[in-house]
């Protein structure tokens, strides 16, 4: 894995869609120092837990064919959803002034709902993201790794 520059005093979240760490460097960019300043969950259970419904049918513009609709991934949903709820709350710490750069570790599918519901101000503030799934890491193993 390629290094990444963390400035001091940068905001490192690392998150997937269930949960996610805001941290800081409290270190310098050789020696990177991570405290846990907030965490954000949610419960999300698998979609066969979540929905039990059967998919719906709808008839075609003949009236008489029928065609099966997709069930609803209530699972995908949710990490949509919690994604959103990650990138409010970055909007909100980004107004309160309370970081001027940021780093972004989070899995593929996790970075691209972030990327979509990140505001320019936010965006404009990463420095880099790391398409990888750290949450599950000790803090100072996420240092190790990220450095």
């Amino acid at each position: 894995m390629t290094q990444v520059h963390i400035p001091r005093n940068a905001l490192v979240v690392v998150g997937d869609g269930k949960k996610a760490l805001f941290l800081r460097n409290r270190g310098t960019p050789r020696e990177v120092e991570l405290v846990v300043e907030r965490e954000l969950q949610q419960d999300n259970p698998p979609t066969r837990e979540q929905g039990t419904d059967r998919p719906g049918r709808k008839f075609a513009s003949d009236g008489v064919s029928r065609s099966a609709v997709d069930e609803t991934d209530w699972h995908e949903r949710a990490e949509e959803h919690f994604a959103t709820r990650v990138a409010a709350a970055l909007y909100e710490m980004e107004h309160a002034h309370e970081f001027d750069e940021l780093v972004v570790v989070a899995p593929p599918k996790m970075l691209g709902d972030l990327r979509a519901a990140f505001h320019p101000e936010v965006a404009g503030c990463i420095v880099a993201e790391v398409p990888k799934d750290l949450t599950a890491h000790p803090i100072p193993e996420l240092a190790r790794v990220l450095s």
